[in-house]
């Protein structure tokens, strides 16, 4: 899917982003459509699999939509997989989310993330391309272009990868360019959690929550100072659910099984923290944390 207006900023110009000007080996020009994330706002690039499991695409949605919160661009690279989940997430936290390509700006790859491309201009975010408008998405166009995934983030989260994956050439791209990198941990024998384990092994930050790269990126996180205030408010009970939550979903099942609540009393308590703020029923007798720990 084709389309014409873009815009096209030289090394030289100004709109150059600022980011990669004191980089080496960035193009000399980049294609924009949309816009390009702000030199004055943080932003986090989020990199994965593209066949990614459920749980990896829960987690990259949700690390997005936490950071975005915060006021964090996010930028990946608009793939199936972790990246697809890296922009939703985003878009669900009221943030602007970029993508950079392995082809031309008028060419959204692959075309089952059309309405995700359209969604992130439409919401001030853009999308951005060292190749000329109509280039194909070649193979060899993708591990180059994670170089510009990098440059323009301060810090790179990997999700989800493979021992040999691009991620981790977005990885080696981030530490040679000075960024922080960060990882979040899978089981020992996982074939999609060898490349993060591997990254952590050598030194990645170990990315347990959001909050982890929040801190290092010297970001305030005063909504969580308020949210720990009201929690010394709840009531035993609720304490104990809330306490057993996190950003993945547990079934109402689990619950029961380890606060040892009926499950009518488990189920008030639920709908109280649900009233609150505090958690969301994400879907059918499954609940989570909602929006911050």
């Amino acid at each position: 899917m084709r389309e014409e207006r873009y815009e096209y900023y030289g090394r030289e110009e100004s709109k150059y982003p600022g980011r990669l000007k004191s980089l080496p080996r960035m193009p000399k020009g980049i294609y924009v459509k949309g816009k390009l994330p702000a030199e004055d706002g943080p932003v986090v690039a989020i990199a994965g699999a593209r066949a990614c499991s459920s749980y990896g695409r829960q987690l990259a949605f949700e690390y997005a939509r936490i950071l975005a919160e915060y006021g964090v661009q996010i930028i990946s690279g608009l793939a199936h997989g972790i990246d697809a989940g890296a922009h939703a997430g985003a878009l669900a936290g009221g943030g602007k989310t970029f993508a950079v390509l392995g082809c031309g700006v008028d060419i959204c790859y692959p075309k089952e993330n059309y309405p995700l491309y359209r969604k992130m201009l439409a919401r001030e975010g853009g999308v951005l391309s060292e190749f000329p408008p109509g280039s194909a998405p070649e193979a060899w166009h993708f591990p180059v272009r994670n170089r510009i995934i990098s440059g323009l983030a301060d810090a790179v989260l990997v999700v989800e990868a493979r021992e040999r994956s691009g991620s981790l050439i977005t990885a080696d791209y981030a530490l040679e360019q000075g960024k922080l990198v960060f990882a979040i941990p899978g089981r020992v024998g996982d074939a999609l959690s060898r490349g993060c384990n591997y990254l952590l092994y050598q030194g990645a930050g170990l990315a347990y929550q959001p909050e982890c790269i929040l801190e290092e990126l010297g970001i305030t996180s005063t909504p969580n100072y308020k949210i720990r205030n009201q929690i010394k408010n709840f009531s035993k009970e609720e304490q104990c659910v809330y306490q057993q939550l996190d950003i993945l979903p547990k079934s109402l099942g689990e619950l029961t099984d380890i606060t040892e609540y009926s499950m009518p009393v488990l189920s008030k308590i639920l709908l109280t923290l649900q009233a609150k703020g505090f958690v969301e029923e994400s879907y059918r007798n499954y609940w989570r944390k909602f929006g911050q720990y």
